[in-house]
């Protein structure tokens, strides 16, 4: 169960789709189940429309929601509301989050150093056996 997009530009609608995850996300699907309006206000009725049976039918068939499609249901309380997801780099400004990502890949980068130093050694002899 996935999110279809549809509307125009930089107004989207979204179709509440059941299909197999190897067809494109606007593509071919098996069954439409619902609506979402992201662009209406949260209080409205009009923001989403579901067919609810169907959608057990589905769940109970095995069919997996993305993450965006369970919290969806999640807040219709047709499925539990799921597990909110730890991002910690997200509460960091994108300006700080490049100073700690340089202090991982400065640790990361000595590692290779070494091995490309090892290499030359390894590849020397293979010369000199020619």
């Amino acid at each position: 169960m996935r999110l279809s997009m549809g509307g125009t530009k930089k107004r989207p609608v979204y179709k509440i789709v059941v299909a197999d995850s190897r067809f494109p996300r606007d593509g071919r699907f098996i069954e439409k189940l619902g609506f979402f309006n992201p662009l209406i206000p949260k209080e409205k009725k009009e923001r989403m429309g579901l067919d609810v049976e169907r959608v057990k039918y589905w769940l109970g068939q095995g069919a997996q929601p993305t993450t965006r499609v369970a919290r969806l249901l999640g807040e219709n309380e047709i499925m539990p509301m799921p597990a909110k997801g730890n991002n910690p780099q997200k509460a960091i400004p994108k300006k700080d989050r490049k100073k700690t990502e340089e202090g991982g890949e400065a640790k990361a980068e000595a590692p290779k150093e070494e091995a490309k130093a090892e290499a030359p050694k390894a590849e020397a002899p293979k010369e000199e056996a020619k």
